[in-house]
């Protein structure tokens, strides 16, 4: 009897375990889904670059220190509860449970409901660099005043109550945007929508920047852009092309998608501005390529390169407008986050509804002139949805702020520059 014994549990341990029955770890998609977080981790120094050289001198440095300071703890809040809340497991399709907190359960194998064949590390820390990234656009909107401890505060504040919650509604297993349909390759909605009326937001409530608009405030170092916007576009083929969670045909499509889109965006955007203003501009150029891809986003997995090529033409000529009529209308979003990022992400989050194929990705939908209606009405809701939803709630966070701590500096530290008054530096000492 005991040798039966022994005999049935060595037949018990030594059975052999079916590939299919242990999620597979590929290597050529782990290396691609570590290079595209390393990419779009370099997104925001170069976002850094993008915002830095736009501000007047005397701000450059406190101006790259809001992407930078992003890096740090955002990443610190994702890796101790940011993550968890926003794909852990699912508490009614509003949040992720506290399960994966301190990234207690996330290792190296894969997780089937999100990316199956790479270690749930990486798909963690790839998703970590979009939420790195997020609020550092919004500080585009409040540059040149704002208090660096009451941007620490905001960021923490916004990244836990607005981006977590919204980006498990639509990319979290069991999100209730997500189980309506909403289509959000890489995050037309999650990152752009959300940053950009939260933007708009910010913008409003802490006011203009002395001197605006009747100062003149050109940027002070458009070189210094336009090396980041190319830091920006090469980053993106990560932000796009990675989203794709593998290295293969729709890795490709959406890489190729992303370009087009930016390359379709600037000849229109130069070709208005060169009627309208009588010249074509460098700034133009730069901020066109951005307002581009982050349009193109949301979209870049579920369409065509034609299709990927008017949505680029669309947001060149919408987005040239939208950061015309600014002045216009009054507010002073410094850097335009609400008129690239904002509209952009709203274009492209409604054009998935129109252009969206299942020839292209088969885990989409089709599109309106597929013939088919229901995305589109998806979509306009889940915009409409997220873009309120960060609006008020951004209010409310700068509102408490200004209340308990203030949101501006001091009228003679705005005069003499935030390097200085923030930070006890200088970006140029000549």
């Amino acid at each position: 009897m005991t040798v039966f014994f022994v005999v049935l549990l060595f037949m018990i341990y030594s059975t052999p375990v079916f590939a299919a029955d242990i999620p597979q770890v590929d290597k050529g998609d782990t290396a691609w889904m570590l290079v595209s977080a390393a990419m779009v981790m370099l997104m925001t120094p170069g976002l850094a670059m993008f915002y830095g050289g736009m501000v007047r001198r005397k701000n450059v440095l406190a101006t790259f220190m809001h992407s930078f300071i992003a890096i740090a703890v955002v990443s610190v809040q994702w890796f101790l509860v940011g993550y968890s809340l926003s794909f852990g497991p699912d508490i009614h399709g509003l949040i992720g449970g506290l399960d994966w907190i301190g990234l207690s359960g996330v290792g190296v194998e894969p997780n089937a409901d999100y990316a199956p064949t790479v270690p749930h590390l990486a798909f963690m820390i790839y998703q970590g660099m979009f939420a790195v990234i997020t609020p550092a656009l919004i500080s585009g909107a409040f540059a040149e005043r704002m208090k660096f401890s009451s941007f620490l505060v905001f960021t923490l504040t916004w990244t836990t109550l607005v981006y977590n919650p919204v980006a498990h509604w639509v990319w979290g297993k069991g999100g209730w945007l997500a189980g309506l349909g909403v289509l959000d390759f890489a995050g037309g909605i999650v990152v752009h929508v959300t940053s950009g009326f939260s933007a708009l937001a910010a913008a409003l409530v802490i006011g203009k920047r002395k001197g605006f608009p009747h100062e003149s405030m050109p940027p002070h170092n458009l070189p210094l852009t336009v090396i980041g916007t190319g830091i920006l576009w090469f980053g993106w083929f990560g932000f796009n092309g990675g989203s794709a969670l593998s290295s293969g045909q729709l890795s490709v499509m959406a890489f190729v998608t992303s370009h087009t889109a930016a390359v379709a965006a600037m000849v229109v955007w130069l070709a208005i501005e060169w009627i309208h203003r009588g010249q074509p501009t460098m700034f133009g150029s730069a901020t066109a390529s951005i307002a581009g891809l982050a349009t193109v986003t949301p979209a870049a997995g579920f369409v065509s390169p034609m299709s990927a090529f008017a949505i680029g033409m669309l947001a060149g000529a919408v987005c040239y407008f939208s950061l015309n009529i600014k002045s216009r209308i009054g507010y002073d979003d410094s850097l335009d986050a609400f008129g690239v990022h904002g509209v952009g992400g709203t274009i492209g989050s409604i054009s998935v509804g129109v252009f969206a194929s299942l020839a292209i990705n088969d885990h989409g939908a089709n599109g309106l002139i597929y013939g088919q209606h229901r995305l589109l009405l998806v979509q306009l809701g889940a915009v409409a949805i997220v873009a309120l939803y960060s609006f008020v709630l951004t209010f409310v966070i700068f509102k408490a702020i200004n209340a308990t701590m203030g949101l501006r500096v001091q009228h003679d530290q705005e005069i003499e520059g935030l390097d200085v008054t923030q930070h006890g530096e200088s970006g140029y000492y000549m």
